[in-house]
């Protein structure tokens, strides 16, 4: 089958150019391009370097942490510390001694109570979401009752060696303050209006809880005075100097309490 001439054929020569032609104007330096052109293509390809790089390094770091961690529970590494545990730094003073006193006192009974302080503290006419302080505390106490054999005079003991016998004269029990133990004492919850957590972002008071231990003290002091403590702390006493007096050979020991 006969080709078309020119049909398949290699170029055997380029086209004729005009060279007498004026050569074609390049664009003006301050020409605007394209609206369509593109950024360069290596433009976004170093900041996902960076990301992949970021990225890597975190993962690296976690699997170190996590290796760790693992040969230290299986005691493969036992020397080895937790880098995030906890610290406790103790910067407390030494202890001051401030006074030192005697005491006559023979503590015949204590009690221990518990109080639950509801104490709350708002302002009339204004809710309770905005301006509002309420504590609910549960405080365990003790509270001793005593005689003090401080207080005797030189009458208060009158023994008779013919009839072994012996009158002691003592005043009446006292009861101690109450004395809250921290350990068994505890907040239950706390409620604060909106103002009043703003006000304690700006402000530290660490005694914002004294009025609700002293709550707790006068109410544990005064639950003591009608629970019969003094009662059995004077007949405690009694007992004791019976037994005491009975050792040396006295047969009748009266003992006499003043009245409160």
């Amino acid at each position: 089958m006969a080709q078309s001439p020119g049909v398949d054929e290699p170029t055997k020569e380029y086209p004729a150019v005009d060279e007498s032609a004026p050569p074609a104007a390049a664009p003006p330096a301050d020409s605007t391009p394209p609206v369509d052109a593109q950024p360069p293509a290596d433009a976004p390809r170093g900041m996902g370097a960076f990301a992949r790089v970021l990225i890597f390094t975190g993962v690296v770091f976690a699997l170190i942490v996590a290796m760790c961690l693992g040969l230290r529970a299986i005691n493969v590494l036992p020397g080895f510390d937790n880098p995030f545990s906890g610290k406790t730094t103790d910067r407390s003073q030494p202890v001051l001694l401030q006074s030192m006193r005697d005491l006559s006192r023979y503590v015949a009974a204590d009690g221990n109570f518990q109080v639950i302080v509801d104490l709350q503290e708002d302002k009339e006419n204004v809710p309770d979401f905005l301006l509002n302080k309420r504590t609910l505390f549960v405080g365990a106490g003790t509270v001793e009752a005593y005689v003090d054999f401080g207080q005797l005079s030189t009458s208060a003991l009158s023994l008779d060696e013919a009839n072994k016998t012996a009158t002691i004269k003592l005043p009446p029990p006292q009861l101690g303050q109450a004395a809250l133990d921290m350990q068994r004492s505890y907040v239950v919850a706390e409620e604060r209006g909106l103002l009043n957590r703003i006000g304690d972002a700006f402000s530290n008071n660490p005694n914002q809880q004294q009025r609700v231990y002293q709550s707790a003290q006068q109410r544990i002091t005064e639950a003591a005075r009608s629970s019969g403590l003094e009662q059995r702390a004077q007949e405690n006493t009694e007992k004791m100097l019976q037994s005491l007096f009975g050792r040396l050979g006295y047969t009748t020991v009266t003992v006499e309490f003043a009245s409160p």
